[in-house]
């Protein structure tokens, strides 16, 4: 009988020790989930398809309250600025994300990675690739960016301060692209810094194309794959430059002038032509031989 009443004593004893860690384990609970809630705002909805319900969650810190200014666009699910104005025609794919007074014009496209920046300006019809990058800048009527593109980025500017340290100069200014533009992958045109970099109406731009602070392109110019064009550069319209031809800074070509690939342009050229070599020279001899 004391076998049993001990036994008895001991199942008695492991009910209570359950009971308490069940006790602990409710009160843990509480406490971790009253720890979240002052962190973040829950709130639950339900499926209208199924009742099964499910948790959105929300931060409530700094970051939260920045990101409750931006807004799902309907018409492709990516996300815009709710300061920014944007046409009801405009398709802003998922995962591209347009910031504020940005102004998108009439059937603009905007890839899926593509950020476009603060107070950019696009115009209709433009058409813009996956993963562009546009900030200070103003953009035209019907151009095409294609993927990777970057416009508006600081340009290459430093100089030495009189204790000997390379110091950023300030660019400060925009870039302008016109009308009918189509830029390349991987092209990049930096803002000006004493004046807007300037891309002409009608100007086509092969991939991988630098395009320098300050630098005025013409209309209806065509640049050729890995062409660089270093800052200050001053391109009349028309112009040709053919694969890989380097521009060094500060320099001026005249209106309806044509280069050959791998050329090096050191110093202006004042009459239209065709030039070739490094540096670059007037090709009087082939002009002769084809005319």
């Amino acid at each position: 009988m004391a076998h049993y009443i001990r036994r008895l004593a001991a199942i008695t004893n492991l009910i209570s020790m359950k009971s308490h860690v069940q006790e602990s384990l409710a009160l843990f609970t509480t406490r971790l989930l009253s720890n979240s809630c002052s962190r973040y705002h829950c709130s639950s909805c339900s499926s209208d398809q199924n009742g099964s319900g499910f948790v959105s969650i929300k931060p409530e810190d700094d970051a939260g309250i920045v990101h409750q200014e931006f807004q799902k666009w309907n018409n492709g699910g990516g996300t815009f600025h709710k300061s920014a104005c944007v046409d009801p025609t405009v398709h802003i794919e998922f995962g591209a994300v347009v910031h504020s007074e940005s102004v998108l014009g009439a059937n603009v496209h905007v890839g899926s990675g593509a950020i476009i920046g603060p107070a950019v300006t696009i115009g209709q019809s433009t058409r813009i690739g996956y993963n562009v990058v546009l900030s200070n800048c103003t953009i035209g009527d019907s151009c095409v960016f294609h993927n990777g593109v970057c416009i508006g980025q600081d340009g290459f500017g430093f100089f030495v301060d009189e204790c000997g340290d390379m110091v950023k100069k300030p660019q400060i200014l925009k870039a302008r692209v016109g009308n009918h533009v189509e830029i390349g992958a991987n092209t990049c045109m930096d803002r000006g810094s004493w004046r807007d970099t300037v891309v002409g109406d009608y100007t086509k731009i092969d991939n991988l194309v630098q395009i320098g602070h300050n630098v005025v392109i013409g209309k209806s110019c065509m640049l050729c794959g890995q062409v660089g064009i270093a800052g200050s550069v001053t391109i009349g319209d028309y112009v040709t430059l053919g694969g890989r031809v380097a521009v060094r800074d500060h320099v001026s070509i005249v209106s309806k002038v044509r280069l050959a690939a791998n050329s090096s342009v050191t110093k202006d050229i004042s009459e239209p032509g065709d030039y070739g070599g490094f540096p670059a020279v007037r090709m009087l001899l082939c002009s002769s031989i084809f005319t």
